[in-house]
């Protein structure tokens, strides 16, 4: 089952990032991932679907005809909401990226503890996913794996967490100017494949892009986050016979 970009809007866009669209679901118990498929028709993808993300990425095929993802962000400010499944930062329009001879602007972002996409079975502290939407109504995620390190903190997650709204359906205004290009690690090389929203309604057709290099955030970022969704991640799903593609 595939919706379309105005159907998915009608869900709300940021159903990718956790908002509640039409039957309440949790990352747990009888409302849990296990579940999804079963607790609304319109989700029913989630358990029927085969191109399901997030996925274990390994055996990935080298392509050298794909071509490095062009980057075009600008700073502004965003408005940060916690949905009850994560924060979400709408930015302003503006940013957008190339990646396949195709402009994708940049929607917004948002967080999951612990990371979602595993390599080689590993999971990350944390991701990031970027989300991007074509003129076309085609969406594109590209996912930036954070680990804890004992150096400095992120400045964007810096400048973001002091904004943080604490309760669900909470918001709150960052003024000050927030790049996104900072949550971007320096070696882009990535992996590439189809899949889908992570959450319901797991909407497929979604082309994702996963960075290969790390991004690191300080011990009390991660807490920081953690204490406010101790676990706001979907199990892996089965590839079901579809190609990873790495650019390098």
């Amino acid at each position: 089952m595939r919706f379309s970009f105005v159907a998915v809007l009608a869900l709300g866009l940021s159903s990718l990032a956790g908002a509640q669209s039409t039957a309440h679901w949790s990352y747990e118990g009888k409302t849990g991932p296990l579940n999804w498929g079963k607790l609304d028709p319109a989700y029913k993808t989630c358990s029927e679907g085969r191109e399901q993300s997030p996925i274990d990425i390994r055996g990935a095929r080298l392509n050298k005809a794909l071509q490095p993802i062009e980057f075009h962000y600008i700073a502004g400010g965003v408005n940060l909401e916690n949905n009850g499944h994560t924060v979400v930062a709408e930015v302003n329009p503006g940013s957008y990226i190339v990646a396949g001879g195709v402009r994708y602007d940049l929607v917004q972002f948002h967080f999951h503890h612990p990371g979602e996409e595993a390599v080689k079975g590993k999971l990350s502290d944390m991701v990031v996913h970027l989300v991007h939407k074509s003129a076309e109504g085609k969406l594109a995620v590209v996912a930036v794996r954070l680990m804890e390190d004992q150096g400095s903190p992120n400045a964007v997650l810096a400048a973001l967490w002091q904004h943080m709204p604490k309760t669900e359906g909470a918001r709150e205004k960052v003024t000050e100017f927030v790049n996104p290009g900072g949550l971007l690690p320096a070696d882009r090389g990535y992996w590439t494949f189809m899949g889908s929203l992570t959450t319901p309604p797991c909407t497929e057709g979604v082309r994702w892009f996963v960075f290969e290099q790390e991004l690191s955030l300080s011990r009390d970022q991660l807490r920081y986050f953690a204490a406010l969704f101790k676990m706001n991640t979907r199990p892996l799903q089965e590839l079901h016979g579809r190609r990873i593609e790495a650019d390098e």
